[in-house]
């Protein structure tokens, strides 16, 4: 017999709450088979949620997590997968680099802007003290 898991199983194990696990069972990310009201989740529905996760937190959006799950494969070796996370990983690198080029300018620009600030506010009381 396979491994499953409750919802709450799953919940206290990944350390998420059971509403997040709901949503993204609605979005389609999930499909836990169904005792009466009772979820029952598979071994795969765990991997998913797993990767749902750390896709999350690397940036991912829900849509390409949804493609990877899609090429789960574990029969395979989830070549097509992993290939496709690599890509997704380098993607997200090059954005991440971007923003880091572009908060860097905008650091640049607010020094400035605070420097003609400071000189201004000092040749303002300059004038108020003559």
């Amino acid at each position: 017999m396979s491994t499953t898991y409750s919802i709450s199983d799953l919940a206290r194990e990944l350390d998420i709450t059971t509403r997040a696990i709901r949503f993204y069972e609605e979005q389609g990310l999930l499909a836990p088979e169904r005792r009466g009201q009772e979820r029952i989740y598979s071994a795969r529905d765990k991997v998913s949620l797993k990767l749902i996760l750390r896709g999350k937190r690397i940036g991912f959006s829900l849509a390409e997590c949804r493609e990877l799950i899609e090429l789960y494969d574990p029969t395979s070796g989830n070549h097509v997968q992993l290939n496709s996370m690599l890509a997704k990983i380098a993607e997200r690198r090059e954005q991440l680099e971007q923003q880091l080029l572009d908060i860097e300018q905008m650091k640049l620009e607010l020094d400035t802007a605070e420097e003609r600030c400071t000189q201004a506010l000092a040749q303002t009381m300059a004038q108020v003290g003559h």
